[in-house]
């Protein structure tokens, strides 16, 4: 559930590639807050920072400049060991493309991700609140790509995480299918409480979000809260 609490703060945030002429500006000066529990949109064109803005939250790349506050700890400032604990503690990644272990079953995808964390939810209740607990013993190829994409949110949720960083999760994916991951993306959203970042370049998608950013050039043009949410069943594109 959304709240006034800020739970990402992000300062003065600058990113760049190569040097000299070759270097590339592809952050400059991003100031944003997302708060507590709200799903928040992320749009722009390619190129325009969207992959390079979700990597600097999920700790995967150094900024330049600038700092990133998440439930209060400026992640820029930490060393290597403590970005790795910062990501098994407080992040859940969702992927385009699924990245599920193919030798692994749908229940041993998620299990590995519960394994990391001190207060795992449970494995097979989190796959029947998800929808997936008949495909359990199934491997990702003998499923949907929309159960895939289920079993890969499942996999994030296991360790409770905070913040869902969600990088085009119906890209890979059909209209029908698009508009049931994004229910499920919403369920869990209104369920777990966990705070949502989610990059893609379909607007309609915005529609249900508590908060829209649009991106342009490094920069963010666009910073509204959505006073008029739409259910993501209702979503037409």
């Amino acid at each position: 559930m959304q709240s006034d609490e800020s739970y990402v703060d992000i300062r003065k945030l600058y990113k760049s590639y190569g040097q000299g002429d070759v270097r590339v500006d592809v952050l400059n000066g991003i100031d944003v807050n997302v708060g507590r529990g709200e799903m928040c949109v992320l749009l722009g064109p390619s190129g325009s920072g969207k992959s390079t803005f979700l990597n600097l939250l999920g700790g995967l790349e150094e900024a330049d400049h600038g700092s990133i506050t998440v439930a209060g700890t400026d992640i820029c400032a930490l060393s290597s060991r403590s970005l790795i604990d910062y990501r098994r503690r407080e992040l859940g990644f969702v992927f385009q493309f699924y990245n599920l272990l193919p030798d692994l079953t749908i229940r041993e995808n998620v299990e590995v991700c519960a394994h990391l964390a001190q207060d795992p939810l449970d494995v097979d209740d989190l796959l029947d609140r998800l929808g997936i607990l008949a495909q359990a013993k199934k491997f990702p190829r003998q499923v949907s790509g929309g159960q895939q994409q289920r079993c890969a949110i499942a996999r994030a949720l296991a360790k409770r995480p905070g913040l869902l960083l969600c990088d085009e999760p119906t890209g890979a994916l059909d209209y029908e299918t698009s508009l049931d991951v994004l229910g499920v993306l919403e369920q869990v959203n209104d369920e777990f409480g966990c705070t949502m970042v989610i990059v893609t370049h379909n607007d309609a998608i915005a529609q249900m979000a508590h908060r829209v950013l649009r991106l342009r050039e490094g920069q963010i043009v666009k910073n509204e809260v959505n006073e008029t949410r739409v259910h993501a069943r209702d979503l037409v594109w």
